[in-house]
Formats: C-alpha cells, sequence, structure tokens
C-alpha cells in the first residue's frame, strides 16, 4: 500500500509540473500576440516639443548676440575718428583766427559786426577805456598750477567802458576776463573799494561851539578854495579775443547771481547782474605786459585758448583703445561657437 501511495504522489508531481508549465507557454504566447499598449499622455502643462528647425533659430541669434559687443566697439573707434577730424578743422579754424592782426573796438562797433557774436568769436581786438571794477564778478574756484603747487583763486570779469575817440560818439561797454586771482585777492579787492568809498564821502565840517559869526572872521583858518579838478588817469589798455558763453557740465552747480556766486561764465547772466545788455560782447584778456608790482590779475595764455580738453591724439588714443577691445571680444565669440560645434 505505501508503494502505491508513492506511485499516485509521484503522478501528481509530474503531471502539476506539466500543467504550470503549459499555462506559463500560454500566458507567454499571448502575451507576445497582443499588441503594445499606448503610451501615457503627457501631464498637464508639460511643454510642447519644439517644432522641427526651431534650435537652428536659436543658434542664430545666440551668434548674434555673441558677436553684438565686437560690433559695438568697432563703431564706436570709428566715432573717434570721425572726431579726431573735426578737433583738426576746429583747431585750424581757431588758429587761423587767431594769427589776424588786432581789430579796433570802435571800428568793430560802427561796421554793425555785432549783431553777429559768433562771427567774430576768436578775434583779437583792442579796446582803450576804464573799469568799472565795482560790478567786477569772480567766477569760481579755479585752480592754478605754479612750479608744481595748485592754488585755488578765481577769473576777474570786470565791465570795460571805453572812452569815445570822438566827440558825441558813445561805444558799448564790453566784459573783460582780466585773468587768474588768488582767493585772498577777492576780499581784498572788496576791502579796498570799502575804503575808497568811505574815503569820497563829504564830510561835514564842524564849528566850535558857542562861537558867534565873528570867529569866521578873526579865525587863521584858509578860506575854503574851488577843488582843483585832478588830472583824468590815462585809459587802460586791452587785448583780448572775443569769447563765448562756457558749457558747464552736469557737476557744476548753477550760478546764484543774487549771492554773487559764479561757478562758470554765462555772459547774458553776467552781463544783467551788471547791469548791461545781455548781448555785450565778452573777451578774454591775453595782454601779457604784467607788472612785477601788481602780478594779479594773471591774463590768460594764448596757447590755452587754442587747447581743448579732448586733443586730436587722444581720440587716437581712444580709437586704439576700442579696436583693441573689438578685436578680442569678437576673438572670444569666435572661439566660444567652434567650441560648441566640437561638442555637437
Amino acid at each position: 500500500m505505501a508503494a502505491s501511495l508513492s506511485k499516485h504522489l509521484l503522478f501528481r508531481l509530474r503531471g502539476g509540473g506539466g500543467e504550470q508549465r503549459l499555462l506559463l507557454s500560454r500566458a507567454s504566447t499571448s502575451h507576445a500576440s497582443s499588441p503594445a499598449p499606448p503610451p501615457p499622455p503627457p501631464p498637464p502643462g508639460a511643454a510642447a516639443p519644439p517644432p522641427p528647425g526651431a534650435g537652428k533659430e536659436a543658434s542664430a541669434w545666440s551668434k548674434l548676440f555673441l558677436f553684438a559687443p565686437g560690433a559695438i566697439t568697432f563703431g564706436l573707434g570709428t566715432w573717434q575718428l570721425f572726431r579726431r577730424q573735426e578737433k583738426i578743422e576746429m583747431l585750424d579754424y581757431r588758429t587761423r583766427r587767431l594769427e589776424m592782426e588786432p581789430v579796433a573796438w570802435n571800428e568793430v562797433a560802427s561796421t554793425g559786426a555785432l549783431r553777429d557774436p559768433d562771427a567774430l568769436e576768436f578775434r583779437k581786438i583792442v579796446c582803450e577805456g576804464d573799469f568799472d571794477e565795482e560790478k567786477s564778478v569772480f567766477v569760481g574756484p579755479r585752480s592754478r598750477s605754479i612750479s608744481g603747487v595748485t592754488e585755488n583763486g578765481y577769473y576777474v570779469i570786470t565791465p570795460l567802458i571805453p572812452r569815445s575817440t570822438e566827440p558825441g560818439s558813445l561805444q558799448s561797454p564790453i566784459l573783460v576776463n582780466r585773468g587768474w586771482v588768488p582767493r585772498g585777492w577777492r576780499y581784498k579787492n572788496v576791502k579796498d573799494h570799502q575804503i575808497l568809498h568811505e574815503a569820497s564821502e563829504p564830510k561835514a565840517v564842524k564849528q566850535p561851539d558857542g562861537k558867534s559869526s565873528w570867529w569866521k572872521f578873526w579865525s587863521n583858518e584858509p578860506k575854503s578854495s574851488p577843488e582843483i579838478e585832478k588830472p583824468r588817469e590815462p585809459p587802460v589798455r586791452v587785448i583780448g579775443v572775443i569769447r563765448g558763453s562756457e558749457k558747464p557740465s552736469i557737476f557744476v552747480p548753477a550760478n546764484e547771481p543774487s549771492s554773487g556766486q559764479w561757478f562758470y561764465v554765462d555772459v547774458p547772466m553776467i552781463a544783467r547782474a551788471c547791469g548791461l545788455p545781455e548781448n555785450t560782447v565778452y573777451i578774454e584778456d591775453i595782454n601779457e605786459d604784467v607788472l612785477p608790482t601788481n602780478p594779479y590779475p594773471v591774463p590768460k595764455d594764448v596757447n590755452t585758448l587754442i587747447r581743448h580738453s579732448v586733443m586730436p591724439e587722444d581720440h587716437l588714443k581712444y580709437t586704439f583703445t576700442w579696436y583693441t577691445l573689438s578685436a578680442a571680444v569678437t576673438y572670444m565669440a569666435s572661439k566660444r561657437i567652434k567650441a560648441k560645434k566640437v561638442r555637437l
């Protein structure tokens, strides 16, 4: 009986394994014959795939962006070349004007050339008259370097009243930039004018108290005689160059005529402050005849009128700098593009 039971169990084990293998084979064949399930839909909010050719357009724009700094710097260098040529022509124009013979102020005023002051700029004129120093205007501070030492001061601008050469003729006053003066000269000049004004005022003569009119008769004091007119001083001779108003930068404060603060030359504004017409001619004194006993004001040098803050050689340096920068950034952009191609 034990033998029959073992045979029965062995048969069942063999038959069960075959059925299991049959089921596995059927499942595998059915899985292979059935079609693949569709891919899951993309989650909501996902970006759509880029259309074909979009990558090429993006790479073209990136190339243009990389080469943009080189193009801009190259344009700035070319602009400096044009500015250099303009400065050369401007300096030649100033040099030719300053080399002309000086013109007398009465001839300029009589010909009616004052209607166009710009046409007279950088022309030398000669004028004789008297300075109205009480109306002087101090523009500054302006620094001046002497033997390596920098000192602050001002430009003093004073109205000049021309003396008429013919009887009955009247000439227009002009504003003269007499030159540079130190800071202490301004307050010294104001003090001297106050002393002179006080000395010119008439003083009342006091008579002794309690004296009658017969005191004047018996007094030994000399009788007052009519004042003798003092000889008139010779006129001041000024050789100057006609100039215009300055163009201040954004860092220069505005002028304050009410408080006497002048930071740059504004000819119409200074003329109004001095009680003169707005179209008053403004000149800069270039007379080099400075007395050793009175060295101030120091007139301007003619060479400083020809020069400019940015000279042609400076523009040439700027051009070289911009072109070098353009070549550098263009080379870096080309290397970057080549590196991208190698990666692809």
